[in-house]
């Protein structure tokens, strides 16, 4: 279940939002706190996206066939509107979002990604589709590109929430007339990378329009990434600590589609109730560590995957195990996962108010904003877009939630 998108709210009905959110998550902290539909592009073909052609569709999975496809229609139409000479994506990784605006929708990119490893591999992928493009147009000439092809320029560059980052903020090229005007977008942009796009779209003049999917809201700093709005940091109750944080990534939709399969994968939340337990009791201070990992839970056996568990957060995996207790955890197995569903069930009310706060944020400087849903929430949980522009939205609001034929 993806977050609440508040279109349709006035200023105070968004404040009034998050007054009514903060309430209800210190009302059921207790809960959150605690560890315990196909899109009608693929109904033909489950792993092809029939809205994308065959060379943008190579080496891309499904749900982000449909990501790439549904951002890069909107940054069309926004840079359209807001007359942007460039888009930059931030965050690019190895590049799918890039290609399909710059080679598929005619766009001027920059791809900005702190790996060097996957900026290579994005200009590989950038060659190979220019190849693919060619070959088709040879053996259709009546669809021959009439304009010349750019593909997006890659930077290899860390992008600090904490800094403006001049590579970020130059033009490719000059502009014909005036400044450049910059749209930056990134599509689930993890943790902070998400922050300092809105910081960048508030700080920079030549910043006009910002398309922005957040991810990994357990990432964010803490100060720093949340709250950003004065509404929000003056709410009783508005502290999310990282679990509550975590528990807003997860995907309600498949977690359903689990529950209704019954099967013995849903044994992983006992079994990591019951390591919780065991890594207290060896070291109190060691609170919720994040356990990389561990494959086919289901088929160890509890006290196995304690031991790996341990190891994995650094503790002696021969620890001496009350295998009564672990039986006993074992035991209450359905009730952890109807404790954990109740938990998945208010993980979007979360969601909501992390993004609420970012469009206050912008609200509270004079910037024109909203929330819309773009993805199918099936596919991406995290579905919602917040778009920002220097320029009242007016009319092309709706035609950024159209979707293209």
């Amino acid at each position: 279940m993806p977050g609440i998108s508040a279109r349709g709210l006035s200023h105070e009905g968004r404040k009034q939002l998050a007054v009514n959110l903060t309430r209800v998550l210190a009302l059921y902290r207790s809960i959150l706190d605690a560890y315990i539909i196909t899109p009608s592009e693929f109904l033909e073909n489950p792993s092809q996206s029939s809205r994308l052609t065959a060379p943008f569709r190579k080496h891309v999975r499904p749900k982000k066939q449909h990501e790439i496809r549904r951002l890069g229609e909107l940054v069309k139409k926004l840079s359209d509107f807001t007359g942007c000479t460039q888009v930059v994506d931030v965050g690019s990784g190895q590049g799918h979002l890039s290609r399909f605006m710059a080679l598929g929708l005619g766009l001027m990119v920059k791809s900005i990604e702190g790996d060097q490893r996957l900026v290579e591999r994005a200009q590989r992928l950038d060659q190979e589709l220019l190849q693919a493009l060619e070959k088709e147009e040879k053996r259709n000439p009546q669809v021959v590109q009439t304009s010349p092809r750019h593909s997006p320029h890659h930077v290899v560059r860390w992008v600090d929430p904490t800094a403006l980052c001049e590579e970020l903020l130059l033009p490719l090229e000059n502009p014909c007339q005036g400044r450049a005007r910059l749209l930056l977008t990134g599509l689930h942009a993890c943790g902070d990378l998400s922050v300092a796009l809105l910081r960048h779209f508030s700080c920079c003049p030549e910043v006009v329009a910002l398309a922005s999917v957040g991810c990994c809201y357990m990432k964010l700093s803490d100060p720093g990434g949340y709250p950003l709005s004065q509404w929000v940091a003056g709410l009783p109750g508005y502290e999310l600590p990282y679990r509550l944080r975590e528990g807003a990534c997860h995907a309600l939709e498949e977690y359903a589609e689990r529950l209704q399969k019954a099967g013995p994968g849903l044994r992983t939340h006992c079994y990591r109730a019951a390591l919780e337990t065991v890594i207290r009791r060896a070291r109190p201070e060691l609170r919720r560590p994040g356990v990389q990992g561990i494959p086919r839970v289901h088929e160890l056996k509890i006290e196995e995957y304690v031991q790996r568990g341990l190891q994995r957060v650094g503790l002696d995996p021969q620890l001496p195990l009350n295998l009564a207790a672990l039986q006993a955890h074992l035991a209450q197995e359905n009730r952890v996962v109807a404790f954990f569903s109740l938990a998945l069930l208010l993980a979007p009310l979360v969601e909501t108010l992390i993004l609420l706060d970012r469009l206050l944020y912008l609200q509270e400087q004079g910037f024109h904003a909203e929330l819309l849903p773009i993805f199918s929430p099936e596919l991406s949980p995290r579905n919602l877009v917040l778009v920002a522009t220097k320029m009242p939205l007016g009319q092309a609001l709706s035609v950024l939630e159209t979707e293209d034929s």
